[in-house]
């Protein structure tokens, strides 16, 4: 992965870390695409950012990623680079949640499976370009939790692991693999 000249894909880039993250690839050179749930977030970003393109994209969504992959792939052929940074953090209170745990539920949906489901259909594509790279966002509450939200810590810390695995499994590939640990409250 270079700091310029490639095409990103960032997964919650309409908010927070994913914001800053575009906006600063984006300015390096970069054609940066950004993804998430929110159109009027992503618009938002990419009128202040001219050139930056986005992607409307529900990572809860199983049905839709491989459709989502199809057509990112198609009008970004050099695409290179995927960021999987989408993620919710909500409280939970164990002793007096819902029964269907619909909490618990969308945080691991979409911190965990999304991603892998993402990657998963990128790899294809990934594979096929000459430097790559997946970048896996978790963070610090991965290995020191915050009692608060223990379904989030507990996606940040499958996460890692799962890039790890993934590093070691494609280790004869030329994609890179690199999970990025953010503090507990990152400054961008």
């Amino acid at each position: 992965m270079n700091l310029t000249g490639d095409t990103f894909l960032i997964t919650g880039g309409g908010s927070g870390i994913g914001r800053g993250l575009a906006k600063a690839l984006h300015k390096l050179g970069n054609q940066v695409v950004i993804a998430g749930r929110r159109k009027s977030a992503l618009d938002e970003i990419t009128a202040a950012n001219p050139g930056m393109k986005s992607v409307q994209l529900d990572i809860e969504n199983a049905a839709a990623i491989r459709s989502f992959a199809a057509q990112v792939t198609a009008e970004f052929p050099f695409l290179n680079v995927l960021i999987n940074n989408a993620g919710i953090m909500r409280a939970e209170k164990l002793l007096s949640q819902q029964p269907d745990l619909a909490d618990a539920e969308a945080i691991v949906t979409t911190n965990l499976l999304g991603p892998i489901r993402l990657t998963a259909a990128l790899l294809p594509h990934l594979e096929k370009q000459p430097h790559a790279a997946i970048m896996n966002v978790s963070s610090g509450l991965a290995f020191m939790p915050l009692a608060l939200t223990p379904t989030y810590c507990a996606t940040k810390a499958a996460i890692h692991s799962y890039t790890q695995s993934l590093r070691y499994q494609l280790r004869e590939r030329t994609l890179r693999f690199w999970n990025l640990c953010l503090r507990m409250w990152p400054q961008i």
